[in-house]
């Protein structure tokens, strides 16, 4: 995909070196734009490997509002491992605490807590929210049906109530849908971007949300837009990044989805990329 790689080339062309929280210095632009038309293929990256697997699972939970990693441990999605809720176990580099937080299962109120129950209060993972707090998703579907018009089908996960009981603190915070001329537009907001491991997963899991929207409400598929804030490279990316660059981008694959009723009863394996042809795998360790 050539947005992400020129992203690439312009982080590493234009950036400067900033220390950050987790140790490992970064390459940092600020102000970018991602853009991308559904029309030209699903955006998985060709340049390396991104299963649509980990991608589908981790939207499938944030859609059913759930805080609790060992839901994504139990369909082998290790993404969320490394993190937990700081009310728990207070974030900190050394060994012991890395251990303690990996064993917490409790993330707080993450970002599809926040979709589903904007404003409620947090009390636990395992604790029942129904009808409590703004159904962020419902609304904005119920807008879909009703009022396509509407500049208002917006979703928020930034909570200011609540940025201290999760680790990160909501780096993509907020989407927002427009239906134009029978297609539908996806924009998201992202105030910390890490290109190599975390960008490819956001642009994935918002084309494919996009892609159920327009299921559930029957509209085409139209623009895919991100709005990054701090976008960075950690240095010990840089060599991965550039292998990418040498790479020839492949053709995109196209997303198909079985058996669809509606987003709320969707599961990550009623969707599959066809025609997913890519280079191999290229492992970058993640920044805790």
């Amino acid at each position: 995909m050539k947005a992400y790689l020129d992203i690439v080339r312009n982080v590493l062309e234009k950036g400067a070196v900033r220390h950050n929280r987790t140790g490992v210095d970064a390459i940092t632009v600020a102000g970018v734009m991602f853009e991308h038309d559904m029309s030209q293929g699903f955006p998985l990256l060709t340049t390396k490997s991104v299963p649509l697997r980990l991608v589908a699972s981790e939207l499938e939970f944030f859609l059913r509002g759930i805080s609790d990693k060992r839901w994504l441990q139990e369909r082998d999605n290790h993404i969320w491992d490394e993190w937990c809720s700081p009310s728990i176990v207070p974030y900190a580099h050394d060994s012991a605490t890395k251990q303690k937080m990996l064993e917490e299962r409790d993330l707080g109120p993450i970002y599809g807590w926040q979709w589903r129950h904007f404003g409620a209060e947090y009390n636990g993972y395992d604790k029942d929210y129904s009808s409590k707090g703004v159904d962020q998703v419902k609304r904005v579907v119920n807008l879909l049906k009703t009022n396509p018009d509407d500049r208002q089908m917006l979703v928020l996960a930034w909570n200011p109530m609540d940025i201290e009981k999760v680790i990160p603190p909501f780096c993509h915070y907020g989407w927002q849908v427009t239906v134009m001329d029978g297609k539908l537009n996806l924009m998201w907001n992202q105030r910390s971007v890490d290109v190599a491991l975390g960008l490819p997963f956001n642009i994935a899991s918002y084309g494919l949300l996009l892609h159920l929207l327009c299921k559930e409400a029957g509209f085409k598929e139209g623009r895919l837009v991100g709005f990054l804030g701090d976008t960075h490279i950690y240095t010990n990316h840089v060599d991965g990044l550039k292998e990418q660059l040498s790479r020839v981008p492949m053709k995109l694959p196209l997303i198909r989805t079985n058996n669809f009723t509606s987003i709320f009863d969707w599961k990550y394996t009623d969707s599959e990329v066809i025609g997913y042809e890519h280079h191999p795998r290229i492992k970058f360790e993640v920044a805790v």
